[in-house]
């Protein structure tokens, strides 16, 4: 079987403005060693033996294209699929790198957002999506930890309150597995909206089809970088105690 990867990193960056004024937003530096996001997803990609990967760009995709050049310094194989303009979207992005011949001949594709940091077992994504032969597998985590306080009201009263507390529900982690049976399905989700997305618009339809959905749950650490919130609030200190192994 031939697994390759696709790694989403085109997007404006709009909600790590200003951040995003001064670096690509998979660019921005991350723990102690300030090395850029999208280099440890890259670098985990390549240590879980997915070597053949595709950055899929956008906007200054100079600044990732200069910094990542083939790959070779990092173990892996790179290549890039540059949106065109007028074609947005986390889904036509896809669809555009499969129409260049960017992705030809895989079996099983990972596809990773380019602001998520994790310590994801990809190479167990990539097995449970063969052995249990399904057009999609979702990384999930388990547990949701709320950004906000949550009030539970009765009639004209709070009768219980707990600040950020974490939920019973089971969330998306930034990544997915996808076999080639469900590409024309990707292609339809692309066609049917002005900016197509995976999450909102390939995944329902997917499961709309009866074809076969998998969970596949991340125990590890996970941090989405997508938000300047969430950037200033990241830990360098955590990042280096969990993916040190990566730098």
């Amino acid at each position: 079987m031939v697994t390759k990867a696709a790694v989403l990193c085109g997007g404006e960056g709009t909600r790590l403005r200003p951040l995003s004024n001064y670096f690509q937003k998979t660019m921005v530096p991350i723990g102690t060693r300030r090395r850029p996001l999208l280099e440890y997803i890259v670098r985990l990609l390549g240590h879980n033996g997915v070597t053949e990967i595709t950055l899929l760009t956008g906007y200054r995709s100079e600044e990732i294209e200069r910094y990542f050049g083939d790959g070779a310094s990092m173990g892996v194989r790179l290549d890039y699929s540059r949106d065109p303009e007028g074609r947005r979207g986390s889904a036509m992005a896809l669809v555009n790198a499969l129409d260049g011949g960017r992705l030809r001949g895989f079996d099983d594709l990972v596809v990773y957002y380019g602001d998520v940091l994790s310590t994801m077992d990809v190479r167990g994504l990539v097995s449970q999506h063969e052995g249990r032969r399904s057009a999609l597998t979702l990384a999930l985590s388990r547990d949701y930890r709320a950004p906000v306080g949550i009030a539970r009201v009765d009639g004209e009263r709070v009768v219980a309150f707990a600040e950020k507390p974490t939920l019973p529900l089971n969330v998306t982690v930034g990544a997915l597995a996808l076999s080639r049976e469900s590409v024309p399905v990707l292609r339809e989700a692309a066609s049917a909206s002005d900016e197509p997305d995976l999450m909102t618009h390939f995944v329902p339809r997917v499961i709309e089809r009866g074809m076969l959905v998998s969970p596949f749950y991340l125990d590890g650490f996970w941090y989405d970088v997508g938000t300047t919130e969430s950037y200033e609030k990241l830990d360098s200190e955590l990042v280096e105690k969990n993916l040190s192994f990566l730098v």
